[in-house]
């Protein structure tokens, strides 16, 4: 499987740390803040079930501003051959 060389943006990262620490957050929102903060490092890519949630946020209009930004950062940082 190739490298993932791309990683979250510090603006990405602090969006993250925000919705992790705000109860205000959905369970949705709250995963996927914590694979985008997972992949600061560039270290990491996105796993399957993952790359299927946030797609799924990104095809819905129920999902805020912010969770849609955390799922496109998240599903950027996918496995391309999957």
């Amino acid at each position: 499987m190739p490298k993932n060389t791309k990683q979250t943006s510090s603006r990405v990262g602090r969006l993250a740390s925000e919705t992790l620490q705000s109860s205000s957050s959905s369970q949705v929102a709250k995963s996927l803040a914590a694979s985008a903060l997972s992949q600061r490092s560039g270290d990491k890519q996105t796993g399957a079930k993952m790359e299927d949630k946030a797609a799924r946020v990104l095809a819905s209009d129920r999902y805020a501003k912010e969770t849609k930004e955390l799922a496109a950062s998240v599903l950027s940082q996918a496995n391309k051959q999957r």
